[in-house]
């Protein structure tokens, strides 16, 4: 009996842009249902390993596969999730979650089930018919954040999702995402300059150098889940938080 493809295989990955190199030679897979996290220094890459595996930026050299497919464009098999929402604002939240859907041609009443289970699932019950101006930033992004789980990818991807807001604000949605995550089948590829959000979602994180980015060091996360408030306080958190730190700065060092 073969096994699955890992749900990312990455070879030795290179990108150029006009004013130098920007990724050299990354590997790295995320296997079925695996949470991966990738933190560095601005500039070193992240974002931009995150558009070639959606295939919304070519590379240079070097191999990308998701689910056993060579990325060559933009892949039908991810979700993508950025730091802002990019909700439609003239579109009530169900419709908002609902419209993936509609883009790939389906009828939406087909998913509204899903989309309800959704919502409940992020906390987001009676809010369905707000537009988005009338949520917080909060509730903006768990919104994109159910939107892009309409489907059930087999790929999340998320560019410093919540980035954007206040330091409690973050870490109740870190625990959001958690809960929603682990009532889907998704594999997830997280960039965030957080260390703290890295060890807590993570089963691995890869630290990246600077310009031009190359995979430093993987940090394996054994911590239980589920994570609650609580693992903040375990020696152990403190122990892998300290760990990826020690890589960050040693590169930095030089």
């Amino acid at each position: 009996m073969t096994s699955a493809p890992p749900a990312i295989h990455v070879a030795h990955l290179s990108k150029r842009f006009e004013t130098g190199p920007t990724l050299d030679d990354v590997s790295f897979e995320v296997g079925s249902r695996e949470f991966v996290t990738i933190v560095g220094p601005s500039g070193c890459g992240k974002s931009t390993t995150l558009r070639i595996v959606a295939g919304l930026v070519g590379r240079s050299s070097g191999t990308v596969h998701v689910a056993g497919r060579e990325v060559t464009g933009p892949i039908s098999q991810a979700a993508m999730v950025f730091q802002s929402p990019v909700l439609l604002p003239w579109r009530r939240v169900d419709e908002n979650i609902l419209f993936p859907a509609e883009m790939r041609g389906d009828p939406p009443d087909r998913y509204r089930d899903r989309a309800s289970e959704l919502i409940a699932l992020a906390g987001l019950g009676g809010f369905e018919r707000r537009y988005p101006h009338e949520l917080s930033g909060g509730m903006q992004q768990r919104a994109a954040l159910c939107r892009a789980l309409l489907l059930d990818p087999a790929l999340l991807l998320m560019d410093e999702p919540f980035g954007a807001l206040d330091v409690l604000t973050r870490e109740h949605m870190d625990f959001e995402l958690q809960r929603v995550w682990s009532s889907t089948t998704s594999a997830v590829l997280l960039v965030t300059h957080s260390i703290s959000e890295a060890v807590l979602l993570s089963d691995r994180v890869i630290v990246m150098s600077p310009r031009p980015g190359r995979i430093h060091a993987v940090v394996d996360v054994d911590l239980p889940r589920p994570r609650t408030r609580s693992t903040f306080e375990d020696a152990r958190f403190a122990e892998l938080a300290g760990r990826v730190r020690a890589h960050l700065e040693a590169r930095w060092s030089g």
